[in-house]
């Protein structure tokens, strides 16, 4: 507790009980006050449930600090990693394939898919993709292609129960690189067909810009500056940006905000 009254719990309060009337805020203002005398207490949260409960309130201070319904039932948080260099290579070869399974009513992450891909065009790293990704060329030496990776997303996306049609999912990236241009662009190179789940998706800096007004120029740094979240892992780790982008959603809905495809359909 930040104040030694303890009366700051009343900001809590107001957040998660935007449905409760006035009156019962008013009853809760003065129960929560009442309880917190000064110096920090512990366990107040359990404290302040149980009186709740004892006014008729009949909600957890969990259940009080839920936020609107998402219109997915699951975001599936992506981002690649590719061969690149200075000059940029051709063609790009996807070197790291995470996807995060975010409950859409809890926004907590439940699934993980993480492989990481030889390419076969460019097979050696170079040092500046292994300073920008921190992927050395024994994490991808001897990995599943492309081909296999597809393979594996699919039949785990089928595990998860992404595939039932009464499921709605929805892929989110940090903008519209990964699904727009670099893993179409390899399948194409390859002759691969591109599943229809991956045809639209959410670019997280344009549902951040709805959000917050503001364009993340600097993409996931300033959405977490922006909304004073600490940065988890390295930039440009495919699995710590989707952490990130994932903490970051989870954040904006807990702030009301309701995630849209933002991409155009193929």
């Amino acid at each position: 507790v930040s104040d030694a009254s303890g009366c700051s719990m009343i900001a809590l309060l107001h957040t998660g009980a935007a449905k409760l009337s006035q009156n019962l805020l008013t009853r809760a203002r003065h129960t929560v006050c009442s309880l917190l005398p000064a110096g920090v207490l512990k366990g107040y949260s359990s404290i302040v449930s149980r009186k709740l409960a004892s006014h008729g309130f009949g909600a957890s201070m969990a259940a009080m600090s839920s936020f609107p319904p998402q219109r997915y039932h699951y975001f599936l948080v992506l981002d690649f990693e590719a061969t690149c260099d200075k000059p940029q290579i051709h063609p790009q070869e996807i070197i790291e394939f995470p996807i995060l399974k975010l409950n859409g009513r809890t926004m907590e992450i439940e699934s993980t898919f993480h492989m990481y891909v030889q390419p076969v065009v460019h097979p050696q790293l170079t040092p500046f993709c292994t300073e920008l990704t921190g992927i050395i060329q024994g994490m991808v030496d001897g990995q599943p292609s492309l081909q296999q990776v597809l393979e594996r997303v699919d039949e785990w996306m089928a595990k998860e129960g992404l595939l039932d049609p009464s499921v709605k999912s929805i892929f989110v990236t940090c903008g519209d690189w990964d699904l727009k241009v670099m893993l179409p662009g390899q399948c194409q190179y390859l002759g691969l067909p591109v599943a229809d789940y991956f045809k639209q998706w959410i670019n997280l800096k344009k549902a951040y810009s709805f959000a917050m007004g503001s364009w993340p120029k600097n993409g996931l740094l300033d959405m977490n500056k922006g909304l004073n979240l600490q940065h988890i892992g390295r930039p440009h780790s495919g699995i710590d940006d989707c952490k990130n982008i994932a903490n970051i959603m989870k954040t904006l809905a807990h702030r009301g905000f309701i995630f849209k495809q933002t991409s155009k359909p193929f």
